[in-house]
């Protein structure tokens, strides 16, 4: 589940960056 997690992670950090950088890090602190 680990490695499906972090697949998840680069998932959700690449959208947030299509999205807006500062949304993505801010996922990234949520998580």
């Amino acid at each position: 589940m680990a490695d499906t997690k972090s697949l998840q992670d680069k998932v959700i950090v690449v959208t947030g960056a299509g999205r807006g950088i500062g949304r993505g890090i801010a996922l990234l602190c949520a998580a």
